[in-house]
């Protein structure tokens, strides 16, 4: 598997690029800004993206969304409960943020359980509201990788306090589905460094008790 990591925007968002080594196909999670260099990065990977998939529609995750699009050709999935808050600004908070305003419709909408083929890969779909009512994980079982969101952080989880946001759906979310995968599974959350769900298990004080 190919996977780098950009951390992009004011917000530093983590953008990552997730590529098929074999076939070259790839797909980029949450574009929150500087599209040339995401897919400068691309390019130079030798990339053919597949699918732009937004773990969910604020826009510290979105703002780099509709510019990677028109370089990439490549449709935008997200959530279907998602899909009115990337077409509101007001929601998506790209009104009040300093960058572009965004309000498109998604491409596809996903949900619960579907599988995303990127070449020879393949990842589920993870509904884990509760930082927005659609936000969703990307999970690579074969790979043994998770890509969060700002669902669960290194040491820490999603802010719950912005609108559609619920501190009950979240933890019921990170625990009962995320937590029954295996230790050694890697998480790449949506802002800051990498983590395990074994040391989330044990270390995350928001999962104790």
């Amino acid at each position: 598997m190919i996977l780098e990591k950009i951390a992009v925007g004011a917000y530093a968002a983590n953008c990552f690029i997730v590529g098929d080594e074999e076939t070259r196909i790839g797909m980029v999670i949450d574009p929150g800004g500087e599209a040339e260099r995401i897919y400068k990065k691309i390019e130079d990977l030798g990339l053919s993206i597949a699918y732009i998939v937004l773990t969910h529609a604020h826009g510290d995750h979105i703002g780099g969304v509709e510019k990677l699009k028109k370089l990439t050709s490549a449709p935008v999935l997200l959530h279907h409960d998602e899909e009115e808050m990337l077409k509101t600004p007001s929601l998506n908070l790209t009104q009040s943020m300093n960058g572009p305003t965004v309000a498109m419709t998604a491409d596809r909408t996903i949900g619960e359980g579907e599988v995303l083929s990127v070449g020879g890969l393949k990842c589920k779909v993870i509904h884990t509201p509760g930082h927005t009512i659609g936000g969703i994980c990307l999970y690579f079982d074969k790979e043994k990788i998770l890509f969060s969101g700002d669902t669960l952080f290194y040491g820490s989880i999603g802010r719950t306090d912005l609108p559609g946001g619920s501190h009950k759906q979240l933890i019921q979310g990170i625990l009962n589905k995320l937590m029954i995968l295996e230790d050694q599974v890697a998480v790449y959350p949506g802002h800051g460094a990498s983590s395990s769900i074994g040391f989330e298990r044990k270390r995350n004080p928001f999962l104790q008790g």
